[in-house]
């Protein structure tokens, strides 16, 4: 009789931020996963290197693709590192706009993520679902920057330009037109805050809509009940941040722990699980979901109620207006200084940190004097997550291994720096 022996295959890609870019070698008893060895560096972006080699305020726009999915929150990290070695003060009214929109990066990265996770299981669909609020929300990354994903609207001192007072209309197409047109635009008759005030006014009824697809589901719970399960003690010595951490029963979050940006000012409550399985991570990411909101709506009232600056003037490291550059020689210098050599910072080292939505993305920043970063250091939250995928592994069948890959919410953007 043959001898029985385990034998190893390649698995993935899985997941569709790992495009390509993880392989994963499982060894299989049958169908169980004795071991599995994720494999890293198929994607090498060098991020860190290219922000050593280019003036602080150019790399803002590295930051926005690590994590891709996750695009304002890595820029608040970063912009903060800067601000914390120049001493800059960043105004009030741009705070509040930092927390807003760190928030509404959460709802897009949670809603991107319910809906890879559910369609990665077999639940197609959340996915349609959540792509339809995550549009509306695109909507207004673009409004504020130009662009639906990379924005590079943090700077230094503030953002980039206050909140627009229109929101741009949804032009007439042969897929919309007529009464669907007329219900599209009815949000957006007003400015940016009245839009994202009716979104938000909104946004808990189809929260409910994608816990009644699937919180008693009972293909879901067979799927994610008791699966990749680890103890609180357990993940705080992997590493683990964010909801992978919160899943397991301990309470961490660096808004109400670390506060930064207006988090001391906003009203909301730490999600936490149970038993720290796939299952749990869902509910916590869900509730978070709702949790965002409420920060959202809070932001909402406090920016409409409230006027002021959303950068300090100061032309050593924030531009001049393109008014006053074509008017003043002294502002024309300014703008020709900031945008070819950029601004020195002085030397010292630094780390800034945010509760980004898969958990603690933080910057390390050297700097030597120069107009240039010494050192970048990023720490991704994916990273030591990944760490844990044999451990969570073990011991599941192959069919788990989806869902697994799937509650660590993995970007390789972030994960491979």
């Amino acid at each position: 009789m043959a001898e029985i022996r385990n034998y190893t295959m390649n698995f993935g890609p899985q997941h569709p931020a790992a495009h390509g870019v993880l392989r994963l070698i499982l060894e299989l008893d049958g169908e169980t996963v004795v071991r599995a060895d994720p494999h890293v560096g198929l994607l090498h972006r060098a991020t860190e290197k290219l922000a050593e080699s280019k003036p602080f305020n150019q790399s803002i726009g590295y930051m926005d693709r690590l994590d891709y999915v996750s695009m304002m929150c890595n820029e608040h990290a970063y912009v903060r590192a800067i601000e914390n070695l120049l001493g800059v003060e960043v105004p009030e009214r741009a705070q509040y706009i930092r927390t807003l929109f760190d928030e509404i990066t959460r709802l897009l990265n949670h809603l991107m993520w319910i809906g890879a996770n559910a369609l990665d299981l077999g639940a197609m669909t959340v996915f349609l679902y959540a792509f339809r609020e995550r549009e509306q929300l695109m909507d207004c990354y673009e409004a504020v920057s130009g662009a639906r994903m990379h924005a590079t609207y943090y700077r230094p001192g503030g953002v980039y330009r206050d909140l627009p007072e229109v929101m741009p209309q949804i032009a007439e197409s042969r897929w919309r037109k007529g009464k669907d047109l007329k219900r599209s635009n009815e949000w957006r008759e007003g400015s940016l805050l009245d839009f994202i005030d009716q979104f938000a006014a909104d946004f808990d009824s189809k929260v409910d809509d994608y816990e009644t697809l699937l919180t008693d589901n009972r293909i879901w719970k067979q799927r994610t009940v008791g699966i990749g399960a680890v103890s609180p003690e357990r993940a705080l010595q992997m590493g683990f941040t964010g909801p992978m951490l919160r899943g397991s029963g301990v309470e961490w979050d660096l808004r109400k722990h670390q506060p930064y940006a207006k988090y001391a000012d906003v009203d909301f409550d730490i999600v936490v699980g149970l038993n720290g399985d796939c299952y749990d991570r869902y509910l916590v990411r869900v509730e978070e979901m709702r949790q965002s909101n409420r920060i959202i709506k809070q932001c909402v009232n406090w920016l409409r109620a409230n006027q002021g600056p959303v950068m300090p003037k100061n032309f050593k490291i924030v531009p001049p207006s393109r008014e006053e550059m074509k008017s003043d020689m002294e502002a024309t210098i300014h703008h020709f200084k900031l945008f070819t050599e950029g601004f020195c910072v002085p030397e010292g080292e630094t780390y800034a940190a945010v509760e980004a939505p898969k958990g603690e993305f933080g910057c390390y920043l050297i700097s030597d004097g120069a107009n240039k970063p010494f050192r970048v250091h990023l720490r991704a939250p994916g990273f030591a997550h990944l760490s844990a995928m044999n451990e969570m592994i073990n011991g599941h069948m192959l069919g788990d291994v989806p869902a697994i890959i799937g509650t660590q919410d993995i970007v390789f953007g972030e994960v491979d720096r």
